[in-house]
């Protein structure tokens, strides 16, 4: 899977969540759930559950603090397929 491959998965799952459409339509590695996409911090527990069932990865509690923007989510997906 290539990096936007990745983002476009991210987004499909971020979708459901996004308070503000024209920041989703611009997003990219650096995009930030909370501050960009305003997708409050429950939502944003929803996104990782909904990532750890599309890609089977288990993300851990301490790794969810990296899933604030779209590369640290990025990141962790990789990190994680490798194994």
């Amino acid at each position: 899977m290539n990096k936007t491959e990745l983002i476009d998965a991210l987004k499909e799952i971020a979708k459901p969540y996004i308070q503000d459409e024209e920041a989703f339509q611009h997003v990219t590695e650096a995009t930030n759930f909370i501050d960009d996409l305003k997708i409050n911090s429950a939502n944003l527990v929803d996104i990782v559950l909904d990532v750890e069932d599309k890609f089977d990865i288990l993300i851990e509690d301490d790794e969810m603090e990296r899933m604030l923007t779209v590369k640290g989510a990025m990141d962790i997906i990789i990190s994680k397929m490798d194994v």
